[in-house]
């Protein structure tokens, strides 16, 4: 079984951070989340392994 990474990944996270909140600019409290939860499933289903997504689920909640 795969395991959830928590350590850091990214080559560049403060970029990426700047882009989602670009990608938020304009938007209604309800049109931002909506994008949120499509960004959700959209990452889910790139990752496609239901276990390290229930781990992340988990993760998410503490």
């Amino acid at each position: 079984m795969a395991e959830l990474n928590l350590n850091p990944n990214l080559a560049n996270p403060d970029d990426l951070y700047e882009a989602l909140i670009a990608a938020h600019d304009g938007l209604t409290r309800e049109e931002s989340e909506a994008l949120n939860a499509r960004l959700i499933l959209v990452l889910m289903n790139h990752l496609g392994d239901p276990a390290v997504i229930l781990q992340a689920i988990e993760a998410a909640k503490r």
